[in-house]
């Protein structure tokens, strides 16, 4: 059974802004109750027509999905446009105070709701300034035929989240859930979003074994490592982190910023900075919280 916070069941047994609005300004509908999950968002302007006066919402889904869809409601109405079309899916996730990673892919069609319905609004009302966020060319592709899942989807996810394996893929996104024969092609997403394989090459042509770097040397690395890769990964989505000790393999790190008061804390350690440690400096690395 999963752990739901306390704010995840209110917003699932009394869900906000439930039902649709006839006269909505844009309607956006993801998902497929085939498969498990669907959602439809009515969003209506106000007189202005760059504040979002109401929100509501249908789904088809679980717990989390039905959370997570009610949150969104409750974070676009008052917010203009502009500022609707910045939030995230991990925005979605701290308003709740955390999903479980599994039923992270709910909070991320909350969002792709939300684009659709920019776009439905983009389409009927082109003399409004409506922020739409387009798919970069070549992303437009289905890589998960089960769930239609795209490429472009998959790199956004992977950025935003700092995922870095298949399964991680599939909680925030079902890709990969259904037959599996599209893991392969997520796990090349990857490998591209993260430069695996051109650190992996440049690492046997260039850079020196950590089993042979001396204690210095490896300090150098962890320290270049985290300030070149890991802080400019965090302050992308508001965080920050301080390299505070290395003892050996193991390295001391305190989470400031957004990243310092997040319930997802433990998981930015483990699948980015000791990631990212493990993968430019040592496998051998494990990284803990300092108190």
């Amino acid at each position: 059974m999963w752990n739901y916070t306390e704010k995840v069941m209110d917003y699932f047994l009394h869900p906000r802004n439930i039902g649709e609005l006839p006269d909505a300004d844009g309607v956006g509908e993801v998902g497929n109750i085939v498969c498990g999950d669907a959602m439809k968002l009515f969003v209506k302007l106000a007189e202005d027509k760059k504040t979002i006066a109401e929100a509501k919402f249908q789904t088809f889904g679980c717990a989390s999905a039905i959370a997570s869809a009610s949150a969104l409601t409750e974070m676009l109405i008052g917010k203009t446009l502009e500022e609707a079309s910045k939030l995230t899916n991990q925005d979605i996730a701290d308003f709740l105070g955390e999903l479980p990673e599994e039923k992270m892919h709910c909070s991320v069609m909350g969002m792709e709701a939300f684009q659709a319905a920019l776009v439905d609004m983009h389409k009927r009302h082109p003399e409004l300034d409506v922020p739409i966020i387009v798919e970069e060319t070549g992303e437009n592709r289905i890589v998960c035929q089960c769930f239609s899942v795209t490429e472009g989807k998959i790199r956004e996810v992977i950025q935003k989240n700092h995922l870095t394996t298949v399964e991680q893929v599939t909680h925030y996104t079902k890709a990969g859930g259904g037959c599996g024969g599209c893991k392969d092609d997520i796990q090349a997403i990857l490998d591209d979003v993260l430069g695996k394989a051109k650190a992996a090459k440049e690492a046997a042509s260039t850079e020196r074994p950590a089993c042979q770097l001396t204690t210095l040397q490896r300090i150098a690395l962890i320290q270049e490592t985290f300030d070149n890769i890991i802080r400019p990964g965090l302050k992308a989505d508001g965080g920050d982190a301080e390299l505070v000790d290395v003892n050996g393999d193991q390295v001391t790190v305190r989470l400031a910023g957004r990243c310092a008061a997040c319930p997802s804390a433990i998981q930015t350690l483990k699948h980015w900075v000791e990631a990212k440690l493990r993968e430019k400096v040592s496998g051998a690395i494990t990284v803990v919280e300092a108190k």
